[in-house]
């Protein structure tokens, strides 16, 4: 058999009727599924996380405890616009962004630590 012969065989087999072109249905379900997907668990909760963290930058006052991103644990003594004045020990305050306060801690914790 020579090569021509094979490959006439599987040319006659294959179909002549051009590919069918999806539907405006079949061609869109996936950003239909995919669209509330992404709102439900990414867009929503990440909206949902930034009005908390405004909201708690919104409510620092003087006396909080605090702690900043990078760690640092203090007594808030001063609240500007943007930047806080944490004391982390007797006499020894720094000053870092008010973004990044990350979490207020109750009242007296920095006595147990």
């Amino acid at each position: 058999m020579e090569l021509l012969d094979l490959l006439i065989p599987v040319a006659h087999a294959q179909s002549t009727g051009a590919p069918k072109a999806p539907g405006l249905l079949e061609a869109t379900w996936p950003l239909l599924v995919l669209l509330p997907l992404f709102y439900f668990m990414l867009i929503r909760p990440q909206m949902k996380r930034s009005k908390e963290a405004r909201e708690m930058l919104g409510q620092l006052a003087k006396g909080d405890e605090a702690v900043s991103s990078g760690g640092l644990a203090g007594r808030i003594t001063v609240i500007g616009e943007n930047y806080v004045t944490l004391e982390i020990a007797d006499k020894i305050e720094v000053k870092i962004q008010k973004s990044a306060i990350t979490s207020i801690l109750p009242k007296g914790t920095l006595k147990n630590l």
